[in-house]
């Protein structure tokens, strides 16, 4: 018993103080690196708690998907830093005084906190042998709490709608795609069988291009007036 609470005690203080670095690193790469590092010390305390399912969907999710996706989007966008922190002193009162509310908001959260009385009972509680957690979160999720779990999934599939009518931008050099054109096209315009000998290149055969349909030109011809 000893080794798990070592090991437990160990990666807490890594988990801390990755988190810590998130908030005060410099560099916003650094910090979605200290995020990675401590996704993967919470999902080893998973581990150590029983939780294998939390512990994977962490690693799998939070670290493969949306930390990664963090990371390419701070290192792709380019965000002068300089100009960002340039207004620190002049919201320093605002950010300071709702600081102040949050922490006192905890203070009183902590303050009120009750454990249940049938906590204790609950944790001596034998489990059934004959089910892995997996299963068991499975059947909670899926059989008493399937409505809250639907609901949850309609309101993520409203926001990323939102989002990328937001974000929508129709441009008028953008190449639409027209179904119509597409479903017409017959073998003899995208399909040429060439006989070539062998060794020859681009030298001797040349580019071989799709026919162009009439709808397409004046597309390409703005195409080629814009640059």
């Amino acid at each position: 018993m000893i080794i798990p609470i070592v090991f437990f005690y160990l990666f807490a203080a890594v988990l801390l103080a990755s988190a810590t670095m998130v908030v005060l690193s410099r560099n916003p790469v650094h910090s979605v690196l200290f995020l990675i590092l401590a996704f993967f010390n919470a999902a080893a305390l998973f581990l150590i708690a029983g939780a294998e399912f939390l512990a994977m969907i962490l690693v799998i999710v939070y670290v493969g998907a949306v930390a990664v996706l963090f990371l390419f989007v701070v290192m792709m966008l380019d965000v002068d830093f300089a100009q960002l922190r340039s207004g620190f002193q002049r919201y320093l009162p605002i950010g300071a005084t709702v600081g102040v509310v949050l922490f006192v908001e905890l203070l009183l959260v902590f303050g009120t906190w009750q454990f249940a009385p049938q906590a204790a009972t609950l944790r001596r509680s034998p489990t059934p042998a004959n089910i892995t957690n997996t299963e068991a979160l499975g059947r909670l999720i899926y059989t008493d709490y399937i409505l809250l779990f639907q609901l949850a999934g309609l309101v993520l599939l409203v926001a990323m709608i939102g989002a990328i009518v937001l974000t929508l931008r129709d441009r008028k050099t953008s190449r639409h795609q027209d179904i119509r054109i597409q479903t017409e096209r017959t073998v003899s315009k995208t399909l040429e069988m060439v006989e070539m000998s062998i060794g020859a290149g681009v030298r001797d055969i040349g580019f071989f291009r799709p026919e162009v349909a009439e709808e397409e030109e004046p597309l390409e011809e703005e195409d080629h007036h814009g640059h």
